[in-house]
């Protein structure tokens, strides 16, 4: 049951007191939603505050806290429809918060804690728990978003003028978003959830200029910590985007690197064939010549004279057939230690070409390293900053990024040199490597990567 907001406070619940209260009292599900809306908001800014003021991680017996679990339990009870069972009538928050686990799978942890703690016999002492659990792992904000945009599935637990379901349940659930900046270490085994009685202590909000001057300064403090945060984490997603960006760009070096070093491989073979066929033909013009001369002699030697003579005209077809056969072989020989030479000559290049590409890797390779090694004095620095909140860090920082950018930048032009230079040498390679035009071309694609 709701307790009533004290005369004290009409400011701070945003309660009017002229002709708007006589229009809100005619829907009194429409105050009790503002009232709850005001009151989460004071509890949330309160603790926010006090946590931040308090310097270190909150615990169970934080007033602040034990407040806030109060109003969140509140605004999560108006407008739960009463459902039935064997012991009669009742309301229970557990039904709704359960629901969470079916939408985002990530919830199932702490559902499970939550069924598995032995001191707890209640639904409401589940739901208590569950938005400990919740708060602690940062992400009650998420779970009740997820809830509040299913209107269908809330149907079944809320009245249609319940908070949760009214606009100021939206509300509600982003407040609950600036909870991630405290921490909270709450044992939930050792407390009697099932049996507390949730009051909401009204002393707490009453406060005075004083108090409100010290509040603004603080809320000044929280705006700069978050902003800062906000910064250093876009800074950290970019630089590790970077890493990643150039991690990539070495692997395809690498990769392009291996394609080359197998063209390499294909071309020696390519050597090694040439050098045989020329050795094999240099035997066998060897053959011919010392067959042709061999059988000058045994006709010289057996054949008489006339016919010899009658003979002399076929052995001079035969001689200039032998000659015209040698003339071809020499050719072919001379053609094939022009080939072996530009084979030769290519191969000197293509390993010339290698040893500048591993060069180039190892270079990036070490400057990756740099940049890594500079990633993480980015990190510690932005731990640093976060803790003492220093601005000479921040200007510190960004001189290390503009170096990154640099760095970045000049990476990316020596690849864009280095990719040119490949695709020239892959391209003469094609060219003097074979005259078939199809094979030039699936050549080509392939090392065109």
């Amino acid at each position: 049951m709701l307790c009533p907001i004290p005369e004290s406070l009409p400011a701070a619940c945003g309660i009017c007191r002229n002709g708007s209260l006589f229009a809100t009292l005619r829907d009194p599900m429409s105050m009790e939603r503002t009232n709850l809306l005001n009151m989460a908001k004071l509890s949330i800014k309160g603790l926010i505050e006090s946590a931040l003021s308090f310097g270190r991680t909150l615990d169970s017996d934080y007033p602040p806290l034990q407040q806030f679990f109060v109003v969140m339990e509140h605004c999560l009870k108006h407008g739960l429809k009463v459902k039935k069972s064997f012991l009669g009538y009742n309301k229970s928050l557990w039904g709704p918060l359960e629901m969470v686990e079916k939408l985002c799978p990530e919830a199932g942890e702490i559902a499970a804690s939550v069924r598995d703690l032995p001191g707890l016999k209640t639904p409401l002492g589940r739901a208590r728990a569950w938005l400990r659990l919740a708060l602690m792992q940062k992400r009650l904000a998420d779970y009740l978003r997820l809830l509040i945009t299913r209107k269908d599935l809330l149907s079944d637990f809320y009245d249609n003028s319940a908070v949760m379901v009214e606009e100021e349940g939206a509300v509600i659930v982003g407040l609950l978003v600036g909870l991630n900046v405290i921490d909270a270490n709450l044992c939930v085994k050792g407390e009697d959830l099932d049996t507390q009685v949730g009051v909401i202590d009204f002393s707490m909000y009453l406060k005075n200029d004083i108090d409100d001057y010290r509040s603004g300064e603080r809320n000044g403090q929280v705006a700069a910590i978050l902003d800062q945060k906000n910064y250093v984490e876009e800074l950290n997603r970019q630089l590790n985007s970077s890493v990643h960006g150039l991690q990539g760009r070495v692997d395809n070096l690498e990769k392009s690197n291996s394609k080359l070093i197998e063209e390499l491989a294909i071309a020696k073979n390519n050597i090694i064939k040439l050098q045989e066929e020329n050795h094999q033909l240099r035997n066998e013009n060897t053959i011919i010549l010392i067959k042709a001369q061999q059988q000058l002699e045994v006709c010289l030697l057996q054949c008489p004279l006339d016919t010899y003579k009658q003979s002399r005209q076929g052995l001079d077809e035969m001689y200039n057939e032998a000659r015209r056969q040698l003339r071809e072989e020499c050719q072919l020989r001379q053609d094939v230690e022009n080939e072996l030479v530009v084979q030769v000559s290519m191969k000197q290049e293509m390993d010339l070409a290698m040893k500048l590409l591993e060069k180039d890797i190892h270079e990036k390779q070490d400057t990756l390293i740099g940049l890594r090694h500079q990633l993480d004095e980015v990190k510690a620095i932005n731990v640093e900053m976060y803790t003492k909140m220093q601005n000479d860090i921040i200007t510190r920082l960004e001189e290390k990024t503009n170096q990154i950018t640099a760095t970045m930048k000049q990476l990316e032009q020596s690849d864009k040199d280095l990719l040119s230079q490949t695709r020239t040498l892959a391209m003469s390679f094609v060219k003097c490597a074979s005259t078939d035009t199809e094979n030039q071309y699936k050549l080509v694609k392939d090392i065109s990567f």
